[in-house]
Parts: C-alpha cells; structure tokens; sequence
C-alpha cells in the first residue's frame, strides 16, 4: 500500500462513515488488492469464503453509471432483492427519516423539492465522484449465514481503507437495478448482487461529508444476563 499513516483499529472503527463526494485522484489497484487480501481475514462459518468481488473503474465504471443513471431516469427499476419491509415501526422510520433530511440540508435541497431529492439520490450511481467502485455478490443458493460473513468481509474492507486513508461508502442502491448490474458487468445470474461500495479519496470541503449520523448508546440495545 502507499506509504501513509495508518490508524490502530479503534480509531478506524470510530472515523469510519459513509463519504458522499469524493477527490479526483486515482487509487493505485495494488492498494485495492492488498486492501482485499486484508479484508478476507474475514469469518465464514465453515471457511467457505462465500464472496467475490467486482473492481470497476475507468471505462467500464463510467458505462456503469450511464446505463443504471438511464434507467433510473426512466423509471426501469429492477430490484435484485428486498433490502428493507414496505412497513417500518416507528423507531426505525424515525432514524431513516432523520438520515435522510440531515442529508437533503448540507446538500442544501427542501423536504418538498422532490425533484431536486431524486438528483441527490441518483448521484449514488455516479459513485459519488469516486475513483473505484467495489460489487460484492455470492452464489445465489447460500443461506442467511453466508449474507452475514459477507457482511463481516465488506466491514473489513472499509476499516482497512480508513486506516490507510482512503473513505468509503456502502452502497445497497445499486441492488435496484441489479439486472442491468448483471448484465453490464457480465455477472451471470447464479450469483445474487449483495452491494456496491464507493472508494477513493474524501473530498473534505464537501458540505454532505460534513453529515455525522447517531448512534444509540450500548445500554438502549445491550441486555446483560448475569444470574
């Protein structure tokens, strides 16, 4: 990897955060494949390793974005999976709800704009201005286990890229139009799309990359057992 300073784990855990634009400034693929290296110290139950991973860049990053922006545009929504229930309970509605205004403020859009709130929502498959963008699939006939170990490998993955430097951005949005994903990218169908993923460079006097999001306290979602 590039000579820079890196973080112990603790801090690349707590800086870690979704960055929403991105430098334009390459990321050497030498640093993309030692961060994977990196990332599949990963768990799987049984060490199956259950994921793969798609670099896209250059040309093939901007074909990419053109065919799912042109689909997107036209209302051709194509869900490779259902990421969330069509009803939330309130506590989880409340946190998506506040998320997403937070958001629409810094990037300076009105709740009732809705014009303006889709352009920030399609700015998801230009990869934010990122230089790299990751696809993580798996064989589509694994089980609920093999979502949860690729989980773990994906985290690794951004943890090892703030502790070199480098930001990130979990990308499930792509998931809505995983044919056209597929079909660009020549994933063949046996495989099921998990996630796309932003790498590059933050863009630190970007408004959106001021967003810091909340997290509960451990003792509002710990329940210790001791007798």
């Amino acid at each position: 990897m590039n000579a820079v300073p890196s973080l112990n784990a603790i801090d690349a855990i707590a800086r870690r955060r979704s960055v929403r634009r991105f430098l334009d400034k390459d990321v050497p693929e030498a640093d993309i494949e030692a961060l994977l290296n990196l990332a599949a110290r990963a768990p799987s139950g049984t060490n199956i390793q259950p994921w793969h991973v798609h670099v896209v860049t250059g040309n093939a990053k901007a074909r990419l974005s053109y065919a799912v922006l042109e689909a997107a545009r036209d209302g051709k929504r194509c869900d490779e999976y259902a990421y969330m229930p069509e009803t939330l309970k309130d506590i989880h509605l409340e946190r998506r709800r506040k998320v997403g205004f937070d958001l629409y403020g810094l990037y300076g859009v009105e709740r009732s704009d809705l014009a303006a709130r889709k352009e920030a929502m399609l700015r998801n498959f230009t990869f934010f201005g990122a230089p790299v963008g990751l696809f993580f699939t798996m064989d589509r006939y694994l089980l609920a286990g093999s979502w949860l170990d690729s989980g773990m490998f994906m985290q690794n993955v951004m943890i090892a890229a703030q502790s070199i430097g480098l930001a990130s951005c979990p990308q499930q949005a792509w998931c809505e139009y995983g044919g056209i994903v597929h079909q660009v990218l020549g994933i063949p169908e046996e495989k099921i799309l998990l996630s796309g993923m932003a790498i590059g460079y933050e863009d630190c006097s970007a408004d959106e990359n001021r967003l810091r999001t909340e997290r509960a306290p451990a003792d509002e979602f710990t329940t210790y057992h001791r007798d």
